[in-house]
């Protein structure tokens, strides 16, 4: 074997922070918390994600080739070996103020910022805390979690300063079915009940159906009843994605398909075999479909956001209110 570099070697050298009976939890060196995204198809400059690995175990999930920067390369380790990363308030503070006025922040891109390892390591809260005491940014947040409610206090301050946008993932309001999905996530009612949460506490909150996979979460009536729980809860929209499974994720699905829902696997065998992409007609239909049932539900309102009370200035405009 090659000499471990960079990120695996650091991952190699973490301290073990403690074990459980599935999981092991290490302290991860930071050489920086942002990171920049050229991608111009995403709605994000910059991305942050307080862990590496994820315990919630979602079947689908796209990042697990992010433990493979690690040399990680059994898929479950990716659940199993969580890495919290070393946090330095002052550094981190340093980052956020070297952007530019307006740059948007992603938090919870690749790894979910409230999964368990939150509770006892709190680097999410503590990043919240800096994000409070600047101005200016665009922050989205997305998480599967009711834990984003404990930090309500932190969000009110920070969308005083800057925009802020709350994503709530719910693939679907059957309980059962998301268990399947996403073994050690929240139950649904739960991160829908955060959604309520936050939108009465004043926060702009929206849900987000991804992925969307084929013949499993994606019907009309499905998608209706989520839609309606949404917008009950106070969701300012409603957002969808439709299921894309790179190599590492494949690795995991495919198995859980046989096992789960085998009369699926050759349909899917046919799609995703050759493309990590679903190509064709049906994402067409998907997004006509979301159109419907967002109107349907009062979801389809894209009103702006009103600036922050704290927003800042030019100084020049300043003398000429």
């Amino acid at each position: 074997m090659s000499e471990l570099v960079g990120i695996a070697r650091m991952a190699a050298a973490s301290p073990q922070l403690k074990a459980k009976r599935r999981v092991q939890y290490f302290e991860l060196p930071a050489r920086s918390y942002l990171a920049r995204c050229d991608n111009p198809r995403l709605p994000f400059r910059w991305t942050i994600n307080p862990y590496r690995g994820c315990e919630f175990g979602c079947k689908y999930c796209y990042a697990r080739y992010t433990h493979e920067f690690m040399e990680l390369r059994d898929p479950d380790e990716f659940e199993r070996k969580i890495f919290a990363k070393e946090f330095d308030a002052a550094r981190f503070l340093a980052e956020l103020r070297r952007l530019p006025q307006g740059e948007s922040v992603a938090l919870g891109t690749a790894t979910d910022p409230y999964q368990p390892a939150e509770r006892r390591y709190r680097v999410t809260r503590r990043m919240l805390e800096a994000f409070a005491s600047v101005s200016g940014l665009r922050l989205g947040i997305t998480t599967k979690s009711d834990l984003v409610v404990r930090d309500i206090d932190l969000l009110q301050q920070i969308a005083r300063r800057n925009y802020l946008m709350i994503a709530i993932t719910v693939t679907t309001v059957d309980a059962h079915l998301a268990r399947l999905l996403e073994p050690m996530a929240p139950r649904p009612d739960l991160r829908l009940g955060a959604v309520r949460e936050l939108s009465r506490a004043g926060l702009r909150t929206m849900v987000s159906c991804a992925p969307l996979l084929p013949l499993i979460n994606d019907s009309e009536a499905e998608l209706d009843g989520l839609a309606r729980a949404a917008a009950q809860a106070g969701a300012s929209r409603l957002w969808a994605n439709v299921l894309f499974l790179k190599p590492c994720a494949w690795a995991v699905f495919l198995p859980f398909l046989e096992r789960e829902f085998p009369a699926l696997v050759r349909r899917y065998r046919e799609r995703f075999e050759n493309s990590a992409y679903l190509r064709g007609a049906y994402p067409e239909v998907i997004r006509e479909r979301m159109d419907r049932i967002r109107r349907r539900h009062g979801l389809d309102r894209n009103d702006p956001a009103p600036e922050p009370e704290l927003w800042p200035h030019d100084a020049q405009l300043a003398l000429f209110p």
